[in-house]
């Protein structure tokens, strides 16, 4: 059974170290002081829907007529066109920017270097606008995550894309097609953003055939349509037209083309530059229609909260905020890499074997039915052919809007933004901070930064495998240890565990990890330890053991 979801607003190269050897593109080779950032470069220039007033046709016509008048003789645009409180113009303008984090020339020379580009939530309105102090491209976890990867050997690059609809606007049709043409202009905003990262691909020592979308939130949304929107009837369906029986929310004679070119509104011209990826990857958010999705598509990995209330982990209908009408019909991870999988489409990172902590901790929940959020649903399954997904299973929440979607985020509760007043509840001011936390209560930089290191654990291995940079032997190296190499007593447990390995082998490490693949507790490598399980919650473990032959992973519970 479908059900509703709310968008939240306002309401392989070796570097040897002394002690070990790691890979590029998996383990971070660099420092964070070895990272350099190029901020605020511009990739794009297009017509803003946030500031612009396209009310008054004859105005409208007499500014787009002027605009392309002056790109077409390769003049420069008027500041008029770039100032909201200009009254001479209607039509306003915006830089789309990037920022662009790499290894400094001091440390890495490489020339061939793959891309990963963050794009980040919001909902398609500024913060604190949609409610949130996140929404651009400075977010804390796109800053943390962008530097991660690039001590890892990538480029990594956080882009802005336009925003701009109107949830209060007047009827549902007008709310609903609003939502889907800041969706399309997104895909075409990264799609230049694209293209320039390969035309520039010496300038930033970058492979353009190596290039990963990771999208968050609703930038996830905008990483999915991007790969799997390829044809104009693909914008036909009923759910996507005016009524279910009119002509298409997407106006092509407006709007532009799949490739972002053309249209009435739309500043774009051709180009003969591939806006192909390698990956996609994402974290929350969800597939328009997974009929969209087809053999050839590029492979896609997906960190998704089995219990977000904003983006269905299976199926589920996204409303409109403010006043709760539905905007269309998605699908989610649960779905879609059950698809992406069965087309063939991800087979480059079936073979990955569970052994390290985050694949186990993934694989884990894989065919596993869990209480659900919905009195009408009260059990989700996670299905079984889903490599690539990691399911982040958080305890069931005391009010639907409270289960978490994105515990990788975090944000400074006393910056402005957060302490802006987006709203009231019970006649009390409701901030930014106080609005978000709702859905993240236990929020802190620690929290988010334990996610973020089990999303780039995950993620990067698979990241590589597909690009080619490493060999899947790499990453299957280490024979996993036979179940009864090791002994987890008492199981259930409430105090303590007692961890019991055969004296044969030689342990290196012993990690205990929550559900979500994070360590909780370090042990010293012993072949026989007692772990306090005191400040533990209550629910499923592993404990993780590595040896000179080989690793073993065994589940207990806390009780």
């Amino acid at each position: 059974m479908k059900k509703q979801y709310f968008i939240l607003t306002i309401l392989c190269v070796f570097v040897a170290t002394a002690a070990t050897a790691q890979t590029r593109y998996v383990d971070a080779i660099y420092t964070d002081a070895d990272i350099e950032v190029t901020s605020n470069v511009t990739y794009g220039t297009n017509i803003d829907f946030l500031t612009s007033t396209t009310s008054n046709q004859m105005n409208l016509v007499r500014d787009i007529t002027d605009l392309k008048t002056i790109l077409g003789t390769g003049g420069t645009i008027p500041t008029k066109y770039y100032d909201p409180s200009d009254a001479s113009t209607d039509l306003k303008v915006t830089d789309v920017k990037m920022d662009i984090y790499s290894p400094s020339a001091a440390v890495d020379n490489t020339s061939d270097r793959p891309v990963i580009v963050y794009l980040h939530t919001g909902n398609f309105l500024p913060p604190p606008i949609n409610g949130s102090p996140n929404g651009t491209k400075n977010d804390s976890s796109a800053t943390v995550l962008c530097t991660e990867w690039a001590k890892r050997g990538y480029v990594a690059v956080s882009v802005n894309y336009r925003l701009g609809w109107n949830p209060l606007a007047g009827n549902v049709e007008e709310r609903r097609g609003q939502l889907l043409n800041a969706v399309y202009r997104a895909i075409h905003d990264v799609k230049v953003a694209v293209r320039t990262l390969k035309s520039s691909a010496s300038m930033y020592g970058i492979d353009p055939n190596k290039v990963t979308l990771y999208g968050e939130g609703t930038g996830a949304y905008v990483a999915l349509a991007y790969e799997t929107l390829d044809k104009n009837e693909e914008m036909e369906l009923a759910k996507f037209r005016i009524g279910g029986v009119g002509s298409s929310y997407i106006d092509r004679t407006v709007v532009g083309e799949i490739d972002g070119s053309g249209g009435l509104l739309n500043l774009y011209g051709p180009s003969t530059v591939s806006a192909e990826v390698a990956s996609i990857v994402t974290a929350g958010g969800a597939l328009a229609d997974t009929s969209w999705l087809e053999a050839g598509d590029a492979p896609m990995i997906s960190f998704h909260c089995v219990r977000d209330p904003f983006a269905p982990f299976n199926e589920g209908t996204v409303i409109v905020p403010t006043t709760n009408e539905d905007v269309v019909d998605v699908q989610g991870a649960n779905l879609y890499i059950q698809k992406a999988n069965a087309l063939g489409n991800n087979d480059a990172i079936k073979e990955i074997k569970a052994y390290d902590p985050y694949t186990v901790a993934a694989e884990a929940n894989y065919g596993k039915t869990v209480a659900y959020i919905y009195d009408d649903i009260p059990e989700m399954t996670i299905n079984t052919e889903v490599k690539g997904l990691f399911p982040v299973l958080l305890p069931v929440a005391s009010a639907q809007l409270n289960n978490q979607g994105s515990p990788w985020q975090f944000w400074n509760p006393t910056s402005p933004i957060a302490e802006t007043v987006v709203g009231e509840f019970m006649g009390q001011p409701v901030t930014a901070h106080l609005n978000s936390i709702g859905s993240n209560p236990d929020m802190s930089p620690e929290k988010g930064k334990t996610y973020i290191d089990t999303i780039v654990g995950y993620m990067c291995p698979r990241v590589a495998l597909i690009n080619g940079d490493i060999e899947l032997s790499l990453l299957n190296t280490k024979e996993v240890l036979p179940s009864n190499a090791a002994k987890i007593y008492p199981n259930p447990a409430s105090n303590v565990i007692n961890i019991a390995i055969e004296p044969t082998y030689n342990v290196t490490s012993i990690e205990v990890l929550d559900i979500a693949g994070r360590t909780v507790k370090t042990v010293a490598p012993m072949t026989n330890a007692s772990v306090s399980l005191e400040g533990l919650q209550t629910g499923y473990y592993f404990v993780n053991i590595t040896t000179t032959s080989g690793t073993l992973s065994t589940k207990f519970i806390k009780q």
